[in-house]
């Protein structure tokens, strides 16, 4: 049996997670079925459901992780509604819809746990061309380039995983509860100075029976990218 990666951090079977995972959810139940059972132990599980008219809520119940409604449409207000439920030190977000390995959330969890860093995030790398469109993948471009530009940000992707302090996160205060909201964090996060460690992180194609908000259309990311520009302005 090969040694444990050192570079993995190991829940103690007695105290239990070490963190919270965030999913915002909306209409994720297919995902969530599939997803759930693979989250690391290390991570207690916290679903927001905002809005869903599927099972998403019955199905995060049914696989023991903390259901959260919140009722107010709009990513950055699931995010924050998860923020405010958690209850470690630590707190990781993902989205809920099957598009990526919560796995490649350890290495980024010991990066903050140890120090390395104030704050880890995940860069998208598509294991097929097709899942990432090309209206997706220029916007988000565009923003990227614009915050490197303008601000001198590290990262290369607006943060699709992350894992962060959970104290120092809410004394940020991310305002967006929109599509904006990893925007803000990044600016925020940037002209505070934290350190930043960036990942790649796999991007799968969702799960079926489920639709991105923002690149399944060409409507969904042009009203994304409005958000974007929003909090940039």
């Amino acid at each position: 049996m090969p040694a444990p990666d050192p570079a993995v951090p190991v829940a103690d079977p007695v105290a239990g997670p070490v963190a919270d995972l965030v999913l915002p959810s909306r209409d994720e139940g297919p995902a969530l079925s599939a997803l759930l059972p693979r989250v690391p132990a290390q991570f207690r599980v916290i679903v927001v459901d905002n809005g869903s008219t599927d099972d998403t809520a019955a199905v995060a119940e049914r696989l023991g992780a903390h259901v959260v409604r919140e009722s107010t449409p709009g990513y950055g207000a699931a995010v924050h509604a998860g923020l405010l439920a958690a209850t470690h030190d630590h707190v990781a977000f993902m989205d809920g819809d099957g598009s990526f390995d919560p796995e490649q959330l350890l290495p980024m969890l010991d990066d903050v746990r140890s120090g390395r860093a104030d704050a880890a995030l995940g860069r998208r790398r598509p294991v097929d061309r097709r899942v990432w469109p090309w209206h997706a993948r220029l916007g988000n471009n565009l923003i990227v380039w614009w915050l490197r530009r303008r601000l001198g940000m590290a990262a290369h992707d607006i943060a699709p995983m992350r894992v962060l302090d959970r104290r120092a996160l809410l004394d940020l205060d991310v305002q967006d509860q929109r599509f904006g909201y990893p925007v803000e964090l990044l600016q925020k996060l940037t002209v505070a100075g934290w350190r930043v460690s960036e990942r790649d992180v796999d991007y799968h194609p969702r799960a079926e029976g489920t639709r991105s908000k923002v690149s399944g259309s060409v409507r969904g990311t042009i009203r994304a990218a409005r958000d974007f520009w929003r909090v940039l302005s």
